[in-house]
């Protein structure tokens, strides 16, 4: 799957890749004023669970595990989050990428060449150059 944003010419921006199980970024982060900020696809085959933010947030007050755990997939998504901000500001194509295979092994196999670039902020023919250069294109 892939959480995807649309810049102000309509092009889509990928901001997340999961590969399941997983959760995705629960609704209190991926909305505002009751509107999706981010789109979320399925790429492959997949089966989806939801549950009403309401619903949960109903739980996580009744049932101390359910808030732990709750409050745990907010805090990996932030983390997440803050980890490829990092890499984004900090890092040069060819680091993004070494960053990209270790934090994220096997989704090269997985996730196509354009979404992948997408992720790095990259364009498709310089990941292309950094994958040819580091003999793994």
């Amino acid at each position: 799957m892939s959480s995807n944003i649309c810049d102000q010419e309509g092009k889509e921006v990928c901001v997340g890749l999961y590969l399941g199980p997983c959760v995705i970024t629960p609704t209190i982060a991926r909305t505002r004023n009751g509107l999706s900020l981010v789109s979320v696809e399925a790429k492959t085959d997949a089966k989806i669970a939801k549950i009403d933010a309401r619903q949960l947030s109903d739980l996580m007050l009744a049932s101390e595990p359910i808030r732990n755990w709750a409050n745990a997939v907010l805090r990996d998504a932030l983390n997440e989050k803050a980890e490829r901000e990092w890499c984004l500001a900090a890092l040069g194509g060819a680091e993004r990428l070494k960053w990209f295979r270790q934090t994220y092994p096997r989704y090269e196999e997985i996730f196509t060449h354009v979404l992948i670039a997408s992720f790095l902020g990259i364009t498709p023919v310089t990941l292309s150059r950094l994958r040819a250069d580091d003999g793994q294109g």
